[in-house]
């Protein structure tokens, strides 16, 4: 299952309680040591709260399945964050490749899945290509790192073998670069078929020329994404990885600036929330397009009625929700609308989270 569709899974359930307990965490050791103990003083501080909050008797299942958790995770194998998710019918654990912003125990009706929100986001999976004439290999990478080598649709290509046979021509330069036009034009070939199957867009490592030739016989130029400058001495899939996640990330940066620039023009439309009991409102209503978060907000409400609450800042008691934000995220992802958590300072003209509206 990917994270799509846990997050898909996560946002649905409804329990009285649902239990999130989130945490930063280290790849090496010796520092993924103080993670278990990180983890169990959450769980110790999780289990106190069900325990006030709902009872001991009518929270016993969960309690036993909150006891036996510590067990189900290796923290020799940690990434940069920890999720795990506890209610009478679910047990997830969910290890992360992003720092979380929404650190600590976390009770609800319902799961905190704002971090994951965030995670999938900024989570890319897409193609590379080692474009040589020496031979062209193509990866499935995910982020900064690859997942598999693509053995499909022609791929590995051997080195080039549209050589000149024409004595004549051995010195013309347009000659020889109609052949290397030539092979790059199967490999393209091969990419588009292999784009069909996948949907998944391309970032090439090559020289620049190489690059420009291979553009100029794309049959869809849109596939890809753009190219590194190949370092011959460093073809390594990991190194490649590194190069093409550069540019993922440029990308990444891109979009949400254009979705803040989206939501700035919208707002002189009418169309743009910023108080949060309106955001919430308009939410669960299905109203919800395109929802900006600051990063580092979060805000712990009491809930009065389905459709109202009181900020507080202590998220203790009945019908307490540690953040607000992350049931809007839930709630706007759940109807197809799009979701951007960012640290850029552009969206603070509007305040620490905005709605653009449907209608």
């Amino acid at each position: 299952m990917n994270l799509k569709e846990q997050l898909q899974n996560l946002s649905a359930e409804r329990n009285t309680p649902c239990v999130t307990i989130s945490l930063d965490t280290h790849r090496t050791h010796p520092d993924n040591k103080q993670d278990e103990i990180l983890f169990k003083n959450l769980l110790k501080e999780a289990e106190e709260r069900v325990i006030n909050e709902f009872g001991k008797r009518p929270a016993a299942a969960l309690l036993e399945k909150m006891e036996k958790v510590t067990s189900a995770i290796d923290f020799n194998y940690n990434l940069d964050s920890l999720h795990v998710f506890l209610s009478n019918d679910t047990q997830e654990i969910i290890k992360s490749a992003w720092k979380t912003s929404n650190s600590g125990v976390h009770i609800s009706d319902s799961f905190a899945i704002r971090s994951l929100i965030k995670t999938l986001n900024r989570t890319e999976k897409y193609l590379i290509m080692l474009l040589s004439q020496s031979g062209v290999h193509l990866y499935e990478a995910v982020n900064d790192g690859v997942t598999d080598e693509i053995k499909t649709s022609g791929f590995p290509f051997p080195e080039n073998r549209h050589y000149n046979t024409f004595p004549d021509k051995g010195s013309d330069p347009k000659h020889l670069d109609d052949l290397v036009r030539e092979f790059f034009n199967k490999v393209d070939k091969a990419l588009v078929r292999v784009y069909n199957e996948t949907q998944l867009h391309c970032i090439v490592i090559c020289t620049e020329d190489n690059y420009s030739r291979l553009q100029q016989v794309a049959d869809k130029p849109e596939i890809y994404l753009g190219y590194a400058n190949i370092d011959y001495n460093n073809t390594a899939p990991h190194h490649v990885a590194s190069q093409a996640w550069e540019i993922i990330k440029t990308l990444q940066k891109k979009r949400r600036s254009d979705a803040i620039i989206e939501m700035k023009e919208a707002v002189s439309q009418g169309n743009v929330l910023t108080d949060l009991q309106e955001i919430y409102q308009a939410a669960i209503d299905g109203r919800g397009e395109l929802l900006i978060v600051y990063q580092e907000f979060s805000q712990p409400v009491v809930m009065q009625s389905d459709r109202t609450f009181d900020i507080v800042s202590n998220p203790a008691g009945e019908n307490a929700i540690d953040d607000i934000t992350s049931s809007i995220a839930r709630e706007i992802m759940s109807r197809k609308g799009r979701i951007v958590f960012t640290s850029q300072d552009e969206i603070k003209d509007l305040g620490d989270i905005a709605l653009k509206v449907r209608y």
